[in-house]
């Protein structure tokens, strides 16, 4: 471990190891908070908490930089927990452990928390780097952005002094974000009564597993296995053909996260068991022949279980797996202004089925408002068509690109100069924190960059060492282009 806090620069993969050895869980981000706290106190730099417990470190203009707009550097200190079946790891207790594959770092069967621990640790780096150059700077680290932007969504208007927001959330070097896609969940609720089983009737474990996974905004416009849907769809043959019964499901961990793995127990009548098998046999071929090429390692298997005494009535279990048949997932529209780029899309991320309660969440993301808010109601249509209750959650905006960036214009001047070429500019469909920022600061000239980060929100989520250094050296270039105060 004691090799990766040495890798150059130091002053990021230090922090970073910091980071890596407090956990930081969304909503559970007050060991790292404390962490960082003490750092500053220790360079005796001013700091608060506001009402969203988003931390802003005040670092002083270096000598011949007064006369800089204050630039506030943002990132957010909480980081996806994702494990790969198997793992024994504790989110809440263990340290990340981590790993070098040739250029890349990446975590040992979890998440890395590269997104977005390696922004918030280039921000650290401004308390313990000596000879860095630049005007005042305030460090905004925020909070639960994983699990909503909530942390984003609670920032105190008018405490913070800033003109200029740099954006440390982007995973693709060379490029520079300037707008992204808003968003919303909904969670629907079925809930029913468990009946006996009846005599004659066996049960099964079924293990959908092998996914890549990866970010429900990024990632969805690669036509990714989505672990719920292709469950649901097996267990549509199951149910008509075999008078399968549902028992459980547990399936997805975060809103965010193309499900990688789906796990199920049913009952069936025994005589069926033969033809339930080859049936699966057949479903797993069917599969691998559609999306073979893109998810080389899904596997699909059924195991005897342990009989239950109760399951899904024949009727429930068909009404709630038809609704995630028939839910949207995946992308629904494509933007009409910028090319290559996903309007909207939805996600069936998560599905919980046990004891009488059966929960769906889903979210949706879109460049446009009402387009975002038409795929939910298509969404709670069909929940509602069955009789379940569905709740949307709080929706956030999106960020809409400034044509007349001062920042912007610097930012690709820099980037000229230092790599010869001009940074791809972007708008992405993910929900970075810019767009709600945005909306309680709306004087800020903001602009979202950072390093390669590959399959973030997945444990095989790695980030690209030499990046990073290009990536620092690049902050540190544009912090001495800051414009002058006007």
């Amino acid at each position: 471990m004691n090799e990766i806090s040495k890798i150059a620069p130091v002053a990021i993969w230090e922090n970073f190891q910091k980071l890596c050895d407090t956990p930081r869980p969304s909503t559970k981000e007050e060991a790292v908070l404390q962490l960082l706290e003490k750092m500053a106190d220790d360079k005796g730099l001013t700091h608060f908490r506001d009402g969203g417990q988003n931390l802003v470190i005040s670092i002083p203009a270096t000598p011949g930089y007064e006369d800089r707009k204050m630039t506030i550097l943002q990132a957010h200190v909480d980081m996806v927990t994702q494990a790969n079946s198997g793992s024994t790891h504790n989110f809440d207790t263990d340290p990340i452990r981590m790993l070098i594959d040739g250029e890349w770092i990446t975590a040992d069967n979890t998440t890395l928390g590269a997104d977005n621990g390696i922004g918030a640790a280039a921000m650290m780096g401004f308390m313990t780097e000596e000879g860095l150059e630049h005007g005042a700077l305030e460090l905004l680290f925020t909070v639960d952005e994983e699990r909503g932007l909530t942390g984003a969504m609670n920032l105190e208007p008018g405490r913070l002094k800033g003109e200029i927001l740099l954006n440390l959330d982007t995973e693709d070097e060379y490029e520079l974000c300037v707008g992204c896609a808003g968003g919303g969940d909904l969670v629907a609720t079925f809930d029913y009564t468990p009946e006996a089983v009846a005599a004659g009737y066996v049960a099964r474990d079924i293990a959908l597993t092998g996914l890549k996974g990866g970010h429900s905004g990024i990632d969805i416009i690669l036509g990714l296995g989505n672990a719920n849907k292709l469950m649901a769809r097996f267990l549509r043959t199951a149910i008509r053909d075999f008078d399968t019964r549902i028992v459980s499901i547990n399936a997805g961990t975060a809103r965010n996260a193309i499900p990688r793995e789906s796990f199920a127990t049913i009952v069936l009548p025994e005589g069926k068991v033969g033809a339930f098998d080859a049936a699966l046999s057949v479903f797993a071929a069917e599969v691998r022949d559609e999306i073979g090429a893109l998810e080389p390692n899904f596997a699909i298997a059924a195991k005897e279980a342990a009989l239950p005494a109760t399951a899904m009535s024949a009727t429930d279990s068909k009404n709630f797996n038809n609704a995630c048949v028939s839910a949207p997932n995946g992308v629904q529209a494509m933007s009409t202004s910028v090319e290559g780029v996903v309007e909207t899309s939805i996600n069936l991320a998560i599905i919980k089925l046990a004891d009488g309660t059966a929960k769906a969440t889903l979210s949706a993301r879109s460049s446009i408002n009402s387009a975002r808010d038409a795929i939910r109601e298509a969404a709670t249509a069909v929940f509602e068509l069955i009789g379940a209750t569905v709740v949307w959650g709080d929706a956030y905006p999106g960020w809409k690109p400034n044509a007349n960036s001062e920042v912007v214009d610097m930012m690709k001047s820099v980037h000229r100069d230092m790599f010869g070429k001009d940074p791809e500019i972007r708008v992405i469909h993910a929900g970075l924190e810019c767009g709600v920022l945005g909306a309680k600061y709306p004087h800020w000239d903001m602009v979202s960059f950072g390093p390669t980060i590959k399959r973030a929100h997945s444990p095989d989520e790695c980030v690209h060492v030499p990046s990073v250094a290009r990536f620092w050296d690049y902050l540190l270039a544009a912090l001495k282009a800051i414009p002058t105060k006007g």
